[in-house]
């Protein structure tokens, strides 16, 4: 309980800012430099982009685990502030089907910053898709007031800062 709670009473405010971490040690690649329309072009929202040179992916918010394709290759996250965080790991590789991709975790899960959430191996995906890059997308933006991407290049799962939001009052 807060301080101001304890004083004040009444009930806790809502959390309305967030910070979203490296999912994925790697390098940060500009959204709209990803080899594909739909997430250059922002058609599924804003984020960012990590070029993987480890294969594991790890919460960047605290949150639940609201999607995980069958398939294993993306996961979906609403975090604390409501915000949707889809994490689609590699470009084409839903046609893997699977194969490559190990889920740690699943619909309904509570998770922390930092939580494994599945594994990848890099080279196969280079292998049999079109690219490892993975994007990192804010998928419902429309509750989004401002957002501040971190100039960083590097990433390191669970510690780089590489998005903060606040959400609309």
């Amino acid at each position: 309980m807060s301080f101001f709670k304890k004083l004040f009473g009444g009930k806790e405010e809502t959390k309305t800012e967030e910070i979203l971490v490296a999912p994925i040690t790697g390098k940060i690649v500009p959204l709209e430099e990803v080899p594909d329309p739909v997430f250059a072009q922002k058609m599924m929202g804003d984020g960012i982009a990590i070029e993987p040179t480890e294969g594991t992916v790890v919460s960047p918010v605290n949150g639940e685990i609201v999607q995980f394709f069958p398939t294993k290759h993306a996961i979906g996250i609403k975090s604390e502030t409501g915000v949707e965080v889809l994490i689609h790991v590699g470009l084409e590789t839903v046609g893997m089907k699977g194969e490559g991709f190990e889920g740690l975790v699943e619909v309904g899960d509570k998770v922390k910053v930092g939580t494994p959430l599945l594994t990848f191996n890099i080279d196969l995906i280079n292998e049999k898709a079109k690219s490892i890059i993975t994007p990192v997308i804010l998928t419902n933006g429309d509750i989004i007031d401002t957002v501040t991407k971190h100039a960083v290049k590097t990433t390191t799962k669970g510690e780089t800062a590489l998005i903060d939001w606040n959400i609309k009052a």
